[in-house]
């Protein structure tokens, strides 16, 4: 079963009506006032067993707020469940933790503690307040696509992870992005459709075109990088289908501009499904758009 056939069989249960019928990363709650999203991270799955306990602290906080910046909301605090059964790596993995709670303007609110069997997951659930709550499913025909920062940083930076050589920056945006808190402030008053970047930029345009019921188009020639990703010898395509970069995608009215820095990479019109230009002509969509779960 994978990642979409799962979720599709949860929305045959009955569902929160604030779980949107589960097409978001999270779920209003308390008549807008709460924004509440989860998310878990396993190693050899998310994160590798050789990354720094105190990085992997920072990632989970990262991720959880950033589903919290695509939705304009403030941050109110994190309920931590944690595996105890390693003393040096939960010292270290607590150490990071207080670092991104700091960094990030996070508080913690509680959680539960079990004893580690296997492979560690870490999971994370973040409260919101006072979110604009852009979803996913609000993009229109003859919207444009925008995306902030650049794309495809911390694809690169799993691969020096693994033990490819690169610059530490690239290293540093795998294993400590930056959620767009302030962004998405600002972008929720009127970005029509918004998520965050987790999976890779075509799998996640895909996943927006499909829950507004419209067709999407990504340039590449537009797709953002870096000079690092760049001289690194990166390409577009391989960041568009790499995950972890948490920049905000979204949705605006085909002549407004953004409150703030993006780039424009696409456009939505009357239709469904993903295609794909490159040096103004349409090119075959790569066999993996980015990362999905799927079962065994």
């Amino acid at each position: 079963m994978t990642e979409g056939e799962f979720i599709a069989a949860l929305r045959t249960l009955p569902l929160h009506p604030g779980a949107r019928g589960l097409t978001d990363d999270g779920a209003v709650v308390d008549a807008g006032a709460l924004f509440v999203t989860t998310d878990s991270l396993v190693e050899g799955v998310h994160y590798l067993a050789s990354d720094p306990p105190g990085d992997v602290a920072w990632k989970l906080v990262a991720t959880n707020l950033s589903d919290l910046a695509a939705k304009g909301a403030g941050v109110e605090g994190v309920l931590l469940n944690y595996p105890i059964g390693d003393d040096a790596w939960d010292r270290a993995f607590l150490a990071g933790f207080g670092d991104a709670l700091r960094a990030m303007g996070a508080r913690l609110i509680g959680g539960d503690t079990v004893s580690l069997r296997g492979a560690r997951t870490l999971t994370l659930t973040a409260l919101g307040s006072d979110a604009a709550a852009p979803v996913r499913s609000g993009a229109q025909g003859g919207d444009a696509l925008w995306v902030t920062g650049t794309i495809g940083d911390a694809g690169a930076g799993l691969t020096i992870a693994q033990g490819s050589d690169g610059p530490a920056e690239l290293l540093e945006a795998y294993r400590r992005p930056v959620p767009r808190l302030a962004e998405g402030r600002a972008l929720a008053p009127v970005a029509r459709a918004m998520m965050d970047v987790s999976d890779g930029l075509l799998i996640d345009a895909g996943r927006m075109a499909a829950a507004s019921g419209v067709a999407v188009t990504v340039d590449l020639d537009a797709v953002p990088l870096s000079d690092a990703y760049r001289a690194w010898g990166g390409d577009a395509r391989a960041a568009a289908t790499s995950g972890d970069d948490y920049e905000l995608l979204f949705a605006l009215a085909g002549g407004a501009v953004p409150p703030v820095a993006a780039t424009r990479v696409g456009w939505f019109a009357v239709g469904e499904g993903l295609s794909l230009i490159e040096h103004g002509r349409a090119v075959a969509l790569p066999s993996s758009l980015g990362f999905e779960h799927r079962g065994s």
